[in-house]
């Protein structure tokens, strides 16, 4: 395999940070998958060299500090189901599932993305984590709720306590949707105006991912909210876009774990 690019970045944001827990999201760079996956790819379901992907992973895991068997992760599914793990599914990955939370330190709790919205949650009070899958979908059946939900009832977590971060995906400025999923949002969605915009006479529209996932923690109950506000789509050297790309892409990783 060929180095692609040697630096790797792993960033992380202030409403996640504290000695107790250990959160990073993955930016493209620092591993060894060829184009069009470059360089460090994450999913081991898009196309590409499982070696190289196996390889990325062992080189996220060496700048985290982590070992794989710390590692929980999910087969997405574009749901909202969500999952209680602990060190006994270390390692492992939970099939059909959008989110994951746990209390127990050392686990690490693994999500893929490429344009969908990665949200991580974190407990102080309950010392507790979440990691959640957003796409349009999933925001339609709304798993943020079902994350906090699941926080509530596995830890007696007070939304108030909680802590989330909606970090890099696809901005209301490329999320365009066809009119079957627009009247999904209208359906579904609270006050979907405030979050569709642009209407076309087609029937196409841009959706606010963005806002939509905050509006959904707000209403739960949750105040202390970080939107990281950058565009997967529009950023496509430093994130993987699925519809940047036309489809053929890598994933990057949102991690949440307490230490």
């Amino acid at each position: 395999m060929n180095q692609v690019n040697d630096q790797l970045v792993l960033e992380r944001y202030t409403i996640l940070n504290d000695p107790s827990v250990l959160h990073a999201i993955s930016q493209r760079s620092g591993g060894v998958s060829a184009a069009p996956y470059q360089s460090l790819n994450l999913g081991s379901t898009v196309g590409d060299d499982p070696s190289s992907v196996a390889h990325n992973h062992t080189q996220l895991y060496e700048a985290l500090g982590i070992t794989a068997c710390q590692v929980v992760t999910a087969r997405q599914v574009h749901g909202n189901r969500v999952v209680q793990v602990g060190t006994a599914e270390g390692g492992s990955a939970v099939p059909e599932c959008d989110g994951l939370v746990t209390d127990a330190p050392g686990i690490l709790l693994l999500m893929r993305f490429a344009d969908c919205a990665p949200i991580l949650m974190w407990d102080p009070t309950r010392r507790a984590v979440a990691a959640l899958h957003a796409g349009w979908l999933g925001t339609i059946r709304q798993v943020a709720v079902a994350g906090v939900e699941a926080m509530q009832r596995a830890f007696g977590s007070q939304p108030h306590d909680l802590r989330a971060l909606i970090g890099p995906s696809i901005g209301p400025c490329c999320l365009e949707l066809g009119p079957e999923v627009i009247a999904q949002i209208e359906h579904e969605l609270p006050e979907p105006d405030e979050l569709v915009s642009r209407r076309q006479p087609n029937g196409h529209a841009w959706f606010d991912l963005w806002l939509a996932n905050r509006r959904q923690l707000e209403r739960c109950g949750v105040r202390a909210i970080e939107l990281a506000g950058v565009c997967t789509c529009c950023h496509q050297a430093l994130y993987y876009s699925h519809r940047g790309s036309g489809g053929k892409t890598g994933r990057f990783a949102a991690l949440v774990g307490l230490r």
